[in-house]
């Protein structure tokens, strides 16, 4: 997964009239860049809890490899070059123009075909007078990977920038398409010296202390995850964010990250620091006035806290099927499977799946059976009009 980071400068802001997060709990998992996070966030009024992630230099660069890579590159000519971060890419030529041998890399990848995966990226490149042929507007490197897929690529030599966490899965789908696959490893991504921090935090969203939680980076989505699975407590911070805590992500690279979690998620258009923070200014105080959400048959659902409303009248449900209602709202529309409604019921609910059926059934007593739709082998959603 690639790290999202928003590249600086940034222009500063206009001072805030308001406290729009007055009230508000926040955790930030970032280490760059965290001053900068931190205020924005205080000066809206949130309190911040701040844990990293990854080590505060996680992007650690070993020279020997790098060169003895970059010799590699330069050994035989380039067919595709895929730049998949800005950060990278501009250590990569700093490095090279270290040992003397920028030009000779400038040469080799400029006579090839290239895409980017986003803008920072492309703005790497073409500070070194680079042009790509080609960059998703998703952002996203499985768009890139789209891109290629179909082609002959037979005998190409397919050179691949890694964005801190091994690509070797997408260096093995390019040579089954029977491309010669060369990785540049031009940094890794460290965990943090200490977990303390981290372990705490897993503890606030698992106990639902935190309003949202804010990522910058996908490796800093499966540090988290990992922190909660050693400490026990994964399935309530999964929990957790699928019912009362927001995932914040800086952009969709960071979001997919939690996608094999069923964890929902926002993100900005724009992958940027003061975008993801002026949407939960927006997102948040929204949620605590309460979610309304329109069911097919022109009724509405209204969730307050732990309280139903169902056309504004007040609809009594147990803790079971209250679990799995507040589940299938924060994913209207959407799939959630049946492990994911199980992790969601409250300790003490027998553990199988017979149990999320009750619970469904339930939940369908009170709010109408029409309302909450079964999924034939993959789980159940809310029928939103």
């Amino acid at each position: 997964m690639t790290p999202e980071l928003p590249e600086p400068p940034e222009p500063a802001e206009p001072p805030e009239p308001a406290a729009p997060l007055a009230g508000y709990r926040i955790g930030v998992t970032a280490a760059r860049k965290v001053d900068e996070q931190v205020a924005l966030l205080e000066r809206r009024g949130a309190r911040v809890e701040w844990a990293p992630a990854l080590s505060l230099e996680p992007n650690q660069v070993d020279d020997a490899e790098l060169r003895a890579q970059t010799a590699e590159v330069l050994s035989r000519p380039v067919d595709v070059f895929l730049a998949t971060t800005g950060i990278g890419m501009k250590a990569w030529f700093e490095a090279a123009e270290g040992w003397g041998l920028l030009d000779e890399l400038l040469a080799a990848l400029g006579s090839s075909e290239i895409l980017a995966r986003g803008p920072k990226s492309v703005g790497a490149l073409r500070r070194r007078g680079l042009r790509e042929l080609w960059a998703p507007e998703s952002e996203c490197f499985e768009d890139v990977l789209e891109h290629l897929r179909g082609r002959d690529l037979a005998g190409r030599r397919i050179v691949v920038q890694e964005h801190g966490q091994s690509l070797s899965m997408v260096a093995h789908a390019l040579r089954r398409q029977g491309a010669d696959v060369t990785t540049v490893t031009v940094y890794r991504v460290l965990a943090a010296d200490d977990p303390g921090p981290m372990f705490k935090m897993v503890d606030l969203i698992a106990d639902r202390a935190l309003d949202a939680v804010t990522f910058t980076s996908a490796p800093a989505v499966a540090a988290l995850m990992e922190a909660a699975g050693v400490v026990g407590r994964r399935d309530e911070v999964v929990t957790a964010f699928q019912a009362d805590v927001v995932a914040s992500c800086v952009g969709p690279v960071t979001s997919a990250a939690f996608e094999m979690w069923g964890v929902p998620t926002l993100f900005p258009e724009r992958s940027r620091l003061v975008a993801m923070v002026k949407q939960l200014e927006t997102e948040l105080p929204s949620r605590s006035s309460g979610l309304a959400v329109d069911l097919v048959g022109g009724r509405q659902l209204l969730l307050h806290g732990d309280g139903v409303l169902l056309d504004g009248v007040e609809v009594r449900l147990s803790p079971a099927p209250t679990a799995v209602l507040h589940a299938l709202v924060a994913n209207p529309g959407n799939v959630v499977s049946r492990q994911a409604l199980l992790a969601m019921l409250p300790s003490g609910t027998a553990g199988s799946e017979h149990a999320v059926e009750m619970a469904v059934a339930r939940l369908r007593a009170g709010i109408g059976t029409k309302a909450v739709q079964t999924v034939v082998k993959r789980g159940y959603r809310l029928a939103v009009g």
